[in-house]
């Protein structure tokens, strides 16, 4: 996928003139548009690989994510402790009634 013209080479083109060519000005013309469709189209292009090179580097930078178990297991935490604070805080808020 190689780009093979750009905005200046056409810019800088010279076509040759014969007695029954076509018409300068309408190739002039012509060319100016592709000229600003060229200028345009590098435009986007390097704001596009700008993008790019700011989510890859986003990506490098952003710590990966860990399953839920292994993030419970690094905290030393398991159901059985969670279930056991659940427990005590119940009592702590609801008192002995809970269980009576």
């Amino acid at each position: 996928m190689d780009i093979k013209l750009t905005s200046k080479m056409i810019l800088e083109k010279e076509f040759k003139k014969n007695f029954k060519g076509y018409n300068v000005e309408e190739v002039d013309s012509f060319l100016d548009e592709i000229i600003q469709d060229y200028e345009t189209f590098e435009k986007v292009m390097a704001q596009l690989r700008e993008e790019n090179r700011q989510l890859k580097e986003e990506i490098e930078n952003t710590p990966k994510r860990q399953p839920v178990a292994s993030v419970a297991a690094a905290a030393g935490t398991t159901n059985f402790d969670i279930l056991k604070r659940l427990s005590n805080l119940e009592k702590h808020v609801f008192g002995s009634k809970l269980y009576e």
